[in-house]
């Protein structure tokens, strides 16, 4: 069995002259079932998410407005993607170590969780998640 690895997923794109639409239907689009959405937004100029992981928990990350980077380590490396059109997203599955910065003015993350908010879930150590990656 191989581990998922983080990648960018095209969204679904309507061209209208009125505007675009863009949507996700759960596991129709993502490898997972959507539990909670929250979004960041509001983030000061120069100011960076710390990053963090997750034990079992995986994430959809889209930039509905603006643009920012999301620094991704899976334990033997590390990328950088540069988020910015609201019609992909970025899948990150369970123990990927993430970061968000290079905000751009007025950008909103929208992050789509696979799980209930769980404090347990977290590993906020980059060294201790290291270690579980070994």
């Amino acid at each position: 069995m191989t581990t998922p690895q983080a990648r960018i997923i095209e969204l679904p794109k309507i061209l209208d002259e009125r505007g675009n639409l863009s949507f996700i239907e759960g596991s129709n689009h993502l490898p997972f079932d959507i539990r909670r959405t929250y979004w960041i937004y509001d983030v000061p100029g120069g100011m960076f998410r710390h990053g963090h992981a997750f034990r079992t928990q995986q994430e959809f990350i889209v930039a509905l407005s603006g643009s920012f980077d999301v620094v991704v380590n899976d334990g033997t490396g590390e990328t950088r993607y540069h988020m910015a059109r609201s019609y992909y997203g970025l899948y990150l599955p369970a123990m990927t170590w993430r970061s968000i910065d290079n905000f751009s003015t007025n950008s909103v993350v929208l992050v789509l969780s696979s799980s209930d908010y769980c404090a347990d879930d977290y590993i906020r150590d980059f060294e201790q998640f290291k270690q579980m990656k070994a």
